[in-house]
Order: C-alpha cells, then structure tokens, then sequence
C-alpha cells in the first residue's frame, strides 16, 4: 500500500472540506517541558473524524441507498455533517453508551439515527444488517483504506505547520487516528499509543500477536471502546513496532481538568489520553526528546449547554 500517496490524495480531496487546525506550544503543570500540541478537537463536530468522512464520501460513487456507519458518537456525527454537506443520505447506529451529547450532535447534523442497546460492537452489527438491507455503503469508523488515509491528513498537515517533535503521542480506540498517523510517519518520527487501561484493544492485541476481543469499560469508553483493533492499525504497529501505553481514568480525569484550567481547551476524556501518559508519568521522555500531543476529541458528556 502506498499510504504516503494515498494520503497526499486524501488531502487534495478534502481541502476546503475540513479545517487546518492550530497547532500551540504549551507550559503545562507536572510537563517539564513545553510540548507541542495540534487542536484537531476544534474541527468539525469536535474531532478529526471530518476528515476520514469527507475522504470516505468523496473518493467513490455512492449508492442511491445512501451510506451507514455504526460510531461510539464521534464517527457518526462526522459522517452525518460530511454526508448533509454533500446532500448524501446517511443512517447512522450508536450505541446507548454514546451518550447524549453525542447523539444530539448527530441529530443536529441531520442523519437518521437508531439508538442500539449495548456497545459499539452491537452498533455495528446493526449497521451491518442495514447495509445486506438496503444496498447503502458502510463507511467504517477505523478500519477502511479511505478513513485511515483521510485521518493520515492530520499529521500530514501538523508536519506541514512545522512539527518539530521527535515523539507524537496519539490516544487509540479502534485505530484509525493512529494508524494514519503511522501511516504517514513511516517510522521517521516515534509514534506512541496511548490507551485507558479499561479499553485497550491494540494493547491487548500487541501482547496476543494478533487482533483479540477486549471487554471495554471506563470515562473514554464511548469514544475509544472498541472492542478489537482495526487490521489496518495493527499491521502498521506491528511493523514498525509503536510503543503502547496504558493510563488509569484517574489519569485522564486530570488531563482533562488540566487541559481546560491551564490552557482553556475544553476536551472529552478521549481527547485528553494522549496527554495523560505525560502528566501521570506513563510516559517519561529521554532527556533532550520533545514531546507532541495530538488532542482529538471535544465532545464530554454531559456538554457544556446540554
């Protein structure tokens, strides 16, 4: 696969679709560095989600029975701006833990929605059957060639804004984030997972030597509760052998506070991760090593004006 052009094509695609968003350097307490830090929470439905949509919708041709996708919340709400955008129609499937926030997001955005018992797995199941049902396209969370490749835009873009780290760290849930990530990094900067102890399924499929089922639980578990880690991320962390993280919720907690007290950045638990395994010591730089985080996700529940 060649993922750098595949990448560079998502990109061409996308533009004037998504948002460039900033990147800052930040002096947090319990750092002892200043790192660098892009504010992918800021893009469209609060994640960088828009950008693996956009690329999904705008690089085949559609069926008239419009597309599906079962989502934590985050994917869903992207796919249902990106498909309202592109006057596409979209049945999105969320399970009861998503949370309102996150399904009034989507319905916002215009989709139609069903609220499925359980988990994400049972979501996808669901949007699984309506995909044999109807003939719509199923527009993967994590684990599709166009939503990798479109999330890869993010880093492609950071390095363009001038990343200087030597170390990204990027929260994982299914794998999508960081599989782009690693997709267009190639190995030339050090890429570091960073998962909730409660909801680690690359973690946990690095320790197997293969993709494994994880039970899913704890405050980030509605945006990184996947139960088993995409083909795509797996066979790219494996390859270039990613270094996994685990951090407690405490942890994330604290991030977060942190976040909003010291840099008024008002993030989700998931979007928080990343940093977590800084501030709580998980993750101890060598001396001389800068340090980046990518913060992608400002969707909390309950949401500021629920």
């Amino acid at each position: 696969m060649d993922w750098r052009n595949e990448i560079i094509a998502a990109a061409d695609r996308i533009a004037g679709h998504v948002r460039r968003t900033p990147v800052l350097s930040l002096d947090l307490s319990g750092v002892p560095d200043p790192i660098e830090v892009k504010l992918e929470q800021i893009q469209h439905t609060g994640t960088f989600k828009a950008r693996g949509a956009f690329n999904s919708l705008l690089s085949c041709d559609v069926p008239a029975g419009g597309v599906v996708a079962a989502s934590g919340g985050n994917h869903g709400a992207a796919v249902a701006f990106a498909a309202a955008r592109l006057k596409i129609p979209a049945h999105i499937f969320v399970p009861e833990m998503a949370g309102a926030s996150k399904i009034a997001l989507i319905r916002r955005a215009g989709a139609d929605l069903t609220v499925v018992p359980g988990a994400y797995a049972d979501a996808l199941q669901a949007a699984l059957e309506h995909e044999a049902r109807t003939g719509a396209m199923q527009i993967h969370a994590y684990d599709g060639i166009a939503t990798v490749a479109g999330q890869g835009t993010c880093l492609a873009e950071w390095e363009n804004q001038g990343l200087e780290a030597d170390t990204v760290l990027v929260a994982v849930g299914g794998g999508g984030l960081i599989g782009g990530a690693m997709a267009w990094l190639q190995g030339r900067r050090k890429v570091v997972a960073v998962e909730p102890q409660t909801a680690c399924a690359l973690h946990a499929a690095l320790v197997a030597g293969a993709p494994v089922d994880v039970d899913v639980s704890g405050i980030a578990a509605n945006a990184l509760g996947a139960r088993r880690i995409g083909a795509i991320c797996f066979g790219l962390a494996k390859e270039q052998g990613v270094t996994s993280v685990l951090v407690e919720d405490a942890a994330i907690a604290e991030a977060q506070r942190l976040l909003w007290n010291e840099a008024r950045q008002l993030v989700e638990p998931a979007g928080a991760a990343a940093l977590a395994a800084l501030t709580s010591g998980v993750y101890r730089p060598e001396p001389g090593e800068r340090v980046a985080v990518l913060i992608c996700g400002a969707n909390p529940a309950p949401g500021p004006f629920d």
